[in-house]
């Protein structure tokens, strides 16, 4: 069973990171999947199946958030080109928005592989705590 918040809790870890990677391209970006795998996978807790499909999913969801808010923000600055630029301006952002979402899931394999890691770390005494605790 998917735990969300853990992978909502990655997502967002993967996204500040990323933010802040921003400053150092490539390196950035890359420990910003890593961490934010790495967490998702820790608070899921479980197999490492299980750490690694947390992972996968916070590290997926950023890129689907970009190509949709790309794909939005291309569409709306192509209308003010006329029929014309709408047309051209759609196209090329759902064009844009498949190829980011393409590549953030090719991308999202290392937040899936961070995450099986952290679910190892966390091992069956996560679960535990979180359910003690509720």
């Amino acid at each position: 069973m998917t735990n969300w918040r853990a992978a909502v809790v990655g997502f967002l870890v993967i996204t500040v990171l990323g933010a802040v990677g921003v400053v150092v391209p490539g390196l950035g970006q890359l420990a910003a999947g890593l961490i934010g795998g790495f967490v998702a996978g820790y608070m899921a807790g479980g197999s490492l199946g299980s750490g690694a499909w947390h992972g996968l999913l916070a590290g997926s969801l950023g890129g689907i958030a970009a190509a949709a808010i790309l794909w939005l923000g291309l569409t709306v600055i192509g209308f003010v080109g006329g029929p014309v630029g709408a047309a051209l301006g759609s196209l090329g952002g759902l064009v844009l928005a498949v190829s980011i979402v393409a590549f953030s899931m090719i991308v999202a394999l290392e937040s899936a592989v961070a995450g099986a890691i952290g679910a190892a770390v966390a091992g069956d005494e996560e679960p535990r705590r979180r359910t003690a605790a509720r």
